[in-house]
């Protein structure tokens, strides 16, 4: 039997040919070379998050998938949430037991992803996710009483809003910080190796997967963390992306709170994973918490859409007050982790666009659609992008069936800053 956990956190890609050769692997690019018995390469897809698949061994070794099923979705408690050391949380939708549960059942998520034999560490970009997910650490740490220091981690160019951010998230929270800044150069440098990690060619995906790939290579270069904590999900979970500002129903954000979760395996965790994994790392991620994720979503829908102009609203309310994280952190817009490690005069995409702009010629954007019949690339950076993945995977274009975009809103670029509702906080 195979199975992959609710969201794809830790991934797994199948090859299976007619005659019932079986390979499996995490990263697809451990597959690709296999040619048993094969007249023509056989097709390698990921397998689906949340599902198990249960297979016949033959007497010749081969196999025979006899069974695939769900075992569970994002909107179901887990079945082993009775054996959770959280006390049962109370049902009621008043608005004050429901910040309680949310703190409770997070507090949980962190406390139980504690059981480590490697030093433990946290990116913290100073948005509101990472920080609350490095405060709880360092304080469960404390009381744990873990041998040593937490350590966070920052990238950004020297003048970037998630540099000064965090700085001030970790002089509150007492972690031992280490800030990491890099140059327009260095980014575009890791373009090549940061896409044959990814095994993806998504715009979004690869832009802030650059400032992980440096701070993950820093942290193993320099540090002895290994267990590294991270805030992806929450932006899934509790609809931080700024478009949600525009949905036009709670139930329309509701729904697409749903699809972004099940899909984080083609692109946050992907990215997650995959670039930390690159450099030895183990990703935590508490936000996916099983039962934190199917309690939250099960909250009425009117409860979770952004309030007052603040996407997050109710999660900033459950930790309001409690002086875990600065008031000013707390309350701080969303900011993409390709943009937030940005400087302020200028966006790291912006600079990529720039510099790729040359790479790619007009002739080859007259002809894009001839050229990938898969998802054509609808820029130049994208042209770009897609060429190195050719490059490392040929013919795998069909692993991403389509590009990361803000809904509702008619956008042609995902990032944050081209949105006519971006709003920046004044620093």
């Amino acid at each position: 039997m195979e199975t992959v956990d609710t969201y794809g956190v830790r991934p797994m890609f199948k090859l299976l040919t007619d005659n019932g050769f079986l390979a499996v692997c995490s990263e697809a690019k451990g597959l690709i070379d296999i040619s048993h018995e094969m007249d023509t390469p056989a097709t390698i897809a990921p397998f689906p998050p949340g599902y198990f698949e249960v297979f016949d061994l033959k007497p010749n070794g081969k196999v025979q998938s006899i069974q695939m099923d769900q075992f569970h979705c994002c909107t179901k408690e887990p079945a082993h949430a009775i054996y959770d050391s959280v006390e049962r949380l109370h049902t009621s939708f008043d608005e004050e037991t429901v910040k309680s549960n949310i703190r409770s059942l997070f507090e949980n998520a962190v406390r139980k992803r504690l059981m480590a034999h490697r030093r433990i560490g946290c990116l913290l970009s100073g948005g509101l996710d990472s920080s609350l997910v490095a405060a709880m650490l360092v304080k469960l740490s404390k009381e744990e009483k873990l041998q040593y220091p937490i350590q966070t981690f920052a990238i950004g160019s020297e003048d970037s809003p998630d540099i000064l951010a965090a700085r001030k998230v970790a002089a509150h929270i007492g972690s031992e910080h280490h800030e990491v800044t890099f140059s327009v150069e260095e980014g575009i440098q890791a373009i090549e190796d940061v896409i044959f990690h990814l095994e993806t060619y998504d715009i979004s995906t690869i832009r802030s997967s650059v400032g992980m790939y440096l701070v993950s290579k820093y942290i193993r270069e320099k540090t002895d963390s290994v267990v590294i904590f991270s805030g992806e999900g929450s932006d899934e979970l509790t609809q931080g992306y700024i478009y949600f500002h525009k949905a036009p129903t709670p139930r329309a954000a509701a729904e697409d709170s749903v699809r972004l979760l099940k899909e984080l395996y083609l692109f946050a965790v992907l990215r997650a994973d995959r670039i930390t994994a690159a450099h030895g790392l183990e990703l935590r991620v508490p936000f996916l918490d099983h039962r934190l994720t199917a309690y939250y979503l099960s909250l009425p829908e009117e409860m979770r859409i952004p309030r007052h102009g603040v996407e997050k609203h109710l999660l900033r309310e459950s930790f309001k007050g409690l002086n875990l994280i600065p008031d000013e952190i707390l309350w701080r817009r969303k900011e993409a982790f390709s943009e937030g490690m940005s400087s302020i005069k200028k966006s790291w995409y912006a600079y990529l666009q720039d510099h790729l702009e040359s790479m790619v010629n007009d002739d080859q954007m007259e002809q894009v659609q001839k050229t990938f019949l898969h998802i054509p690339p609808p820029t130049k950076e994208a042209y770009y992008f897609r060429q190195v993945f050719e490059k490392h995977f040929p013919g795998r274009a069909e692993w991403l069936s389509h590009y990361w975009m803000p809904c509702w809103i008619g956008a042609s670029d995902p990032s944050a800053r081209t949105l006519s509702i971006y709003k920046p906080d004044k620093e």
